[in-house]
């Protein structure tokens, strides 16, 4: 038996360029004072409003890899940690993904928390307070992380239930950070330098979801996201006319409803 530490290098998961991300408050100084004092962080705000390129943009500035696990209905904490499987003939170990930044001093992002096995709560637990340890059972080992290491978390207060919810004993843990869409001016900013769309179509892509926003609770569970709007207008900078383009990335994205489908369409007719 044998024990082979990841297939990827940790200099893999390095993010070269820098992401492009613009601060919505004090965000980036909150996350840089935490990652000094090695403590836990917490993302936590609606889908697509940025926290996935909150997070790269942090790898940048920090220069720490960045190890990204969009959690699951099936994700069990041997996922997280490692399992032993046999290759040519022999039983190795690999390390699972927070196992290797825990090794390498990496930033561990666990997207969507909420959606993972209650298991993999238990095993985070002793990397979000002072101990920074990861027990690995099944190698008899009490693995410290480096002094580098930062575990980072998010979820969607929006999809909370008794089922997923994220309970006060793993909450507790975290310097919490809430995120939002950002303001109509910024948002459009957004849109404009990710899709190559100029202001005033990005403008009435801002609109539009700010009006599909006001329908959350009254048919659709979430608005369009930024994300959905960079979507769209991409669709329109490469040809696509705008009304198809908005039932593409947004309407059908948001809903399977046919009066809301109906609705949203009727939205970005009289925007465009």
């Amino acid at each position: 038996m044998s024990s082979e530490a990841h297939s990827r290098r940790p200099e893999e998961y390095y993010i070269e360029r820098e992401p492009y991300y613009e601060p919505v408050g004090d965000e980036i100084a909150v996350f840089e004072a935490a990652y000094r004092n090695r403590l836990p962080v917490l993302l936590k705000g609606p889908t697509g409003c940025g926290k996935t390129r909150f997070m790269e943009h942090m790898a940048w500035r920090l220069k720490r890899p960045l190890i990204t696990v969009s959690c699951h209905d099936d994700l069990t904490a041997s996922d997280l940690v490692g399992r032993f499987l046999v290759r040519g003939g022999e039983t190795v170990w690999v390390d699972g993904p927070l196992t290797r930044a825990v090794r390498a001093g990496g930033i561990c992002y666990l997207d969507e928390i909420v959606e993972a096995r209650k298991d993999t709560t238990v095993v985070i637990h002793p990397l979000a307070d002072d101990r920074r340890v990861l027990p690995i059972e099944k190698l008899g080992e009490l693995l410290e992380a480096a002094d580098e290491f930062c575990l980072a978390i998010s979820y969607n207060p929006g999809y909370q239930s008794v089922l997923k919810d994220l309970k006060q004993s793993t909450r507790q843990r975290f310097v919490a950070m809430g995120f939002d869409y950002p303001a109509p001016e910024l948002e459009r900013r957004v849109v404009m330098k990710e899709s190559g769309l100029g202001e005033e179509m990005a403008a009435r892509l801002v609109k539009l979801a700010h009006m599909t926003r006001n329908l959350k609770g009254s048919g659709l569970e979430e608005g369009a996201s930024t994300r959905l709007l960079v979507h769209a207008g991409k669709l329109i900078a490469s040809g696509v006319e705008p009304v198809a383009a908005c039932r593409s990335a947004v309407a059908q994205a948001v809903t399977d409803d046919a009066e809301m489908l109906a609705a949203i369409q009727e939205l970005s007719s009289s925007l465009f």
